[in-house]
């Protein structure tokens, strides 16, 4: 009986080590949303890290929610949707070649953006999304290649 305890125990509460987040939205979604309990401020320490650890640079941090509260008077905008948001700005040097070469407008995909955010009232949950890319011309491998690098870097910041 006791040795059996703890291989029932790994059945039931496995190791999450290398174990993948999966999004909370569907899989056809343009938005990619990853839902975790991880802190929000170290969430974002993650990605930078998940980031530069590539070779990248976050070049802006937009401060959403900020932005929202400081103009909420002013603009007539009564609810409050975050506890805190904001966006990374970064870019693939060889990702936006890529995306050029397959159509030159291909470039408004850049800066690449990672959002992360707490919703108003819910200081448990922190979410990172980001957008599926859609770009002209023959870029299907690259917007493939484009996401896998994205979710990636959430993976690891999620790890």
């Amino acid at each position: 009986m006791h040795r059996t305890f703890p291989i029932l125990i790994a059945l039931f509460f496995p190791i999450q080590d290398g174990i993948s987040a999966e999004p909370v939205t569907p899989t056809d979604s343009p938005i990619v949303v990853y839902e975790t309990t991880e802190p929000f401020d170290d969430i974002k320490s993650d990605i930078e890290l998940a980031i530069t650890g590539r070779g990248m640079l976050v070049t802006n941090t937009l401060h959403i929610s900020e932005m929202l509260n400081r103009t909420a008077a002013d603009t007539g905008l009564e609810t409050r949707l975050y506890e805190n948001a904001e966006a990374l700005e970064f870019c693939s040097i060889m990702m936006s070649y890529r995306m050029s070469k397959a159509h030159p407008a291909n470039m408004a995909t850049c800066p690449l953006t990672l959002s992360i955010y707490r919703k108003a009232g819910d200081e448990n949950h922190t979410y990172i999304a980001y957008r599926r890319p859609a770009m002209l011309g023959d870029a299907g491998s690259v917007a493939a290649d484009l996401t896998k690098m994205i979710d990636d870097i959430v993976q690891e910041a999620l790890e």
